[in-house]
């Protein structure tokens, strides 16, 4: 994962887990997958990445592709 920076503190932001109540990490749907996939609604999916600032905290979600 690329290294992202604190839109307010200007500071490099950590990696952080994160994970459903159920200990599973998270992904979002990215829209729908072309071809006969797509025609039976199956949806493209993204892991999500979050990253958080040692200094303010703040928090942000990031859609990763499992390349």
């Amino acid at each position: 994962m690329e290294q992202r920076r604190c839109p307010d503190c200007g500071v490099t932001m950590e990696p952080t887990p994160v994970r459903d109540g159920e200990g599973m990490k998270l992904t979002i749907r990215t829209g729908k997958r072309d071809g006969l996939l797509g025609k039976l609604g199956v949806s493209d999916s993204a892991r999500l990445q979050a990253v958080c600032c040692p200094e303010c905290r703040l928090v942000r979600l990031y859609a990763e592709d499992d390349d």
